[in-house]
């Protein structure tokens, strides 16, 4: 059986765009055949304009393609604000340049105060926000977050959804967000795309997903319609 079967996706500069579906829909597969963690049996992978199909993980990342992980792969002997430097470095970013991109990062995304502690003794929200902070730390112009508020408390996801909006409208990034909280995809994404069972379902406007009644028995269900965590 085929994870993804005849699934086109488009994600462009300045744009969130959502990708929900149920449990096994194929979301993560996907994710992984972008990003250059698994590769497809058929079809390709550009990334504008130039097919990058056969590029390994580490070179899409260096061209602007990177992402996030729904479980924590942060340096857990490093400090908070060394595990967001390395992955500037990474990118060619010079020490001086890489604590400035750390500090500002961890600023925005509530960690500041965190900055000196050991990675492996955060709180699972805050190890989200230092999984989201290294991803953005490589300055991307396409950035995939899976999953990156799971764990959060409800209190702290508008915060959360102007860091993504932040991508967007201050960095031009595009953003592919990949997440079962409702109430935060209509609330930052400019378009949404569903999965279900490997397949594109449909793909629209919130307003156009939250009213199809197709999405709403496969997935969204009357509670997720109105906005609660799904």
């Amino acid at each position: 059986m085929q994870a993804l079967q005849g699934v086109n996706l488009e994600l462009h500069r300045k744009e969130v765009v959502g990708l929900i579906g149920p449990n096994g829909a194929g979301k993560s597969t996907l994710v992984n055949v972008l990003t250059g963690f698994d590769f497809p049996s058929e079809g390709t992978v550009e990334l504008e304009g130039r097919d990058i199909t056969g590029w390994s993980s580490h070179r899409r990342a260096r061209a602007g393609l990177t992402r996030s992980f729904q479980h924590s792969r942060s340096f857990r002997d490093l400090s908070v604000r060394e595990n967001v430097e390395v992955s500037a470095l990474g990118v060619g970013a010079g020490p001086r340049a890489a604590r400035k991109r750390a500090d500002e990062l961890l600023a925005v995304l509530g960690l500041a105060d965190l900055a000196e502690a050991s990675a492996g003794a955060l709180a699972h929200g805050d190890e989200r926000r230092l999984g989201v902070a290294r991803v953005l730390a490589t300055d991307p112009a396409f950035v995939l977050l899976d999953e990156p508020a799971a764990g959060l408390p409800e209190s702290e996801v508008p915060q959360f959804a102007a860091v993504i909006r932040s991508v967007r409208d201050d960095h031009g990034g595009g953003v592919l967000l990949i997440d079962h909280n409702m109430a935060l995809v209509m609330a930052v994404c400019d378009r949404i795309h569903v999965l279900d069972q490997g397949r594109t379902l449909a793909a629209g406007t919130p307003a156009e997903i939250r009213s199809n009644l197709d999405v709403a028995a496969a997935y969204l269900g009357e509670t997720a319609v109105t906005g609660a965590d799904a």
